[in-house]
């Protein structure tokens, strides 16, 4: 029988692979608006877009406790996101 720590971690390893998943197609997104960001002479950072963004899921979150937490979490995810762009578009 597992233990607490046990059962914990192996529902960690769950969520990491759905967030492997989505992360996955998340930058197919991010290609996606690379693509269109070359095609059409536009930078890759949009500060507006970014505050739009971190607000909407701020909001979502809607959880003081998890709330800088989830800000480092996800300027992660758009630092990633930006590079992958960066990489796409030169």
């Amino acid at each position: 029988m597992k233990n607490n720590l046990e059962i914990a971690r192996d529902k960690i390893n769950e969520i990491d692979a759905q967030m492997i998943e989505l992360f996955k197609e998340r930058m197919k997104a991010s290609k996606m608006v690379a693509l269109y960001k070359r095609e059409n002479n536009l930078e890759v950072l949009d500060s507006k877009r970014e505050a739009q963004i971190i607000e909407k899921n701020l909001n979502i979150l809607n959880d003081k406790e998890l709330e800088k937490f989830y800000l480092t979490f996800f300027d992660g995810v758009l630092k990633a996101s930006k590079d992958y762009q960066k990489e796409l578009i030169k």
